[in-house]
C-alpha cells in the first residue's frame, strides 16, 4: 500500500495528535529551552491531561493555563488552582493577550492556519513553541529539534528551503541528518517501553529525506544507499510504498 493509505488506516486521534501526550522529560526540555520563569504567563494549547501546565507552574511561571476540547481531561485536571487554570474550549477562541510562552502542537493544518492571525497579535517577545515543524512561513528563533521556538514579531522565511535549512541548521540534508532528527522526534514523543521506535524512525527519516530532495535541499540528487535500503524494508516487511513520493 502507499504510505498515504497506511496513514489513513491509523486511528484518527493518533493522526490528529489528540491522544499523543508529550513526556515529562520533553516538557522540561521545552521549558529549559525557552527559559520559563517567574515573569512568564504560559499557555498550553491542547493541554491533554494538564501535566505540562502543572510542570510549568513548578518552574515558577506567574500563571499557567491549559486549554483543551476534551471535557473529561479538563475536569480531571481541575479548574482554577492558585496560578494554574484549565479551560475546556477551542484554542481558536482563546484570549492569548497576556501570553509570554505558548506551547502549540497541532497536526491539523486548518487549526494551524486559523491560529496564525492570533499568533501575529501576540505581545512582542512572546515565544511560541511547536514540535517537529515551525509556524507556517516563519523562521525559528531557537531550535532544539524537535522543539522549535518562534518569537514575536516573527521572522519571515523567503521560501520553504530557507525555513528547512534554518530548522536543521545545515546547508543540505543527507541521510545522517534525516536519521538523527527523526530519532530525536521519536524519542521525544515515544514512551520508554515503546516497541515500534525503530519502525517510526525509519519511516520518518525516509520521508524526511524524500521531502527535502523534492525541495532541492538534499546534499545529492542521487538516492543514498541507506535510503534505498530502508525503502526496501518498508516495502518488503511492512507493505508500505514510498517511492512514488519522489518527484
Amino acid at each position: 500500500m502507499r504510505i498515504e493509505e497506511y496513514i489513513d488506516s491509523l486511528p484518527g486521534e493518533i493522526i490528529s495528535g489528540e491522544q499523543v501526550q508529550l513526556t515529562e522529560s520533553s516538557l522540561r526540555s521545552i521549558f529549559d529551552l525557552v527559559g520559563l520563569g517567574e515573569r512568564d504567563v504560559f499557555y498550553h494549547l491542547g493541554c491533554g491531561d494538564g501535566s505540562g501546565v502543572r510542570i510549568a507552574s513548578g518552574y515558577g511561571a506567574r500563571r499557567s493555563v491549559g486549554i483543551d476540547t476534551d471535557r473529561s481531561k479538563i475536569e480531571s485536571a481541575g479548574g482554577i488552582q492558585g496560578n494554574v487554570e484549565f479551560v475546556c474550549g477551542d484554542v481558536r477562541d482563546a484570549d492569548l493577550s497576556d501570553a509570554t510562552v505558548v506551547l502549540f502542537w497541532f497536526a491539523d493544518e486548518g487549526i494551524t492556519d486559523a491560529m496564525m492571525p492570533k499568533f501575529e497579535g501576540l505581545k512582542e517577545g512572546c515565544r511560541v513553541v511547536t514540535v517537529w515543524s515551525p509556524l507556517p512561513g516563519c523562521l525559528p528563533t531557537l531550535v532544539d529539534f524537535p522543539y522549535i521556538v518562534s518569537q514575536a514579531p516573527f521572522l519571515r522565511a523567503s521560501s520553504l528551503q530557507e525555513q528547512l535549512r534554518a530548522v536543521f541548521g545545515v546547508k543540505c540534508i543527507d541521510f545522517v541528518t534525516a536519521w538523527e532528527y527523526s530519532e530525536r522526534y521519536t524519542r521525544a514523543i515515544g514512551s520508554p517501553d515503546a516497541k515500534n521506535d525503530r519502525f517510526l524512525t525509519i519511516l520518518q527519516s525516509v520521508t524526511m529525506w524524500i521531502n527535502a530532495r523534492n525541495l532541492g535541499v538534499t546534499c545529492t540528487e542521487e538516492i543514498p544507499e541507506s535510503i534505498r535500503t530502508y525503502m526496501g524494508i518498508l516495502r518488503t516487511f511492512f507493505d508500505i510504498e514510498v517511492e512514488h513520493l519522489l518527484e
